[in-house]
């Protein structure tokens, strides 16, 4: 189920984050030791920044466990930045694909007309969520010293 980050996900998200840490730094750039020891923190900014409205952060919670996160950030003129990541263990399963198509949902309550994205070149995985998701490809970039590709999706049909 898709909800809302809130302060009493902290447990769940930092133990989602811990065990998948070495499996998402395969993909993308990894957060840092700094993230983990300061969480706390990290997670108060961050839902400081979601009450502001400049970010929209989710998870995927399954049996009270977080599997999965699904983000808004940068939020400004109509747009955001999109960005999700699943548990090794709940992988290929088709949770990402749903989940982005919850998000780009909210993300038309949230008054967004457009979404943006980026993945490296090599994920193959993230490049098929958003293509399935409506997302088109529209430059290239570099992640982490990475070649990688960055996507946009109109949600005016969406409305």
């Amino acid at each position: 189920m898709l909800e809302r980050l809130r302060p009493d996900h902290a447990p769940a998200l930092l133990a989602f984050e811990t065990a998948n840490r070495a499996y998402f730094a395969a993909s993308v750039p990894d957060r840092g030791d700094a993230y983990f020891t300061g969480f706390d923190q990290r997670l108060r900014d961050l839902l400081a920044e979601q009450d502001a409205g400049v970010c929209h952060f989710h998870v995927l919670v399954e049996d009270g466990e977080v599997v999965g996160r699904v983000n808004l950030v940068d939020v400004a003129d109509g747009s955001a930045e999109l960005g999700y990541r699943i548990a090794e263990k709940a992988a290929g399963q088709g949770l990402a694909t749903r989940a982005v198509a919850e998000v780009c949902a909210l993300a038309v309550d949230y008054g967004l007309t457009s979404l943006r994205a980026a993945t490296t070149a090599d994920n193959a995985g993230s490049r098929a969520v958003l293509v399935r998701s409506g997302f088109v490809v529209t430059g290239e970039t570099e992640l982490d010293g990475r070649p990688g590709l960055t996507y946009g999706r109109d949600l005016g049909a969406d409305r």
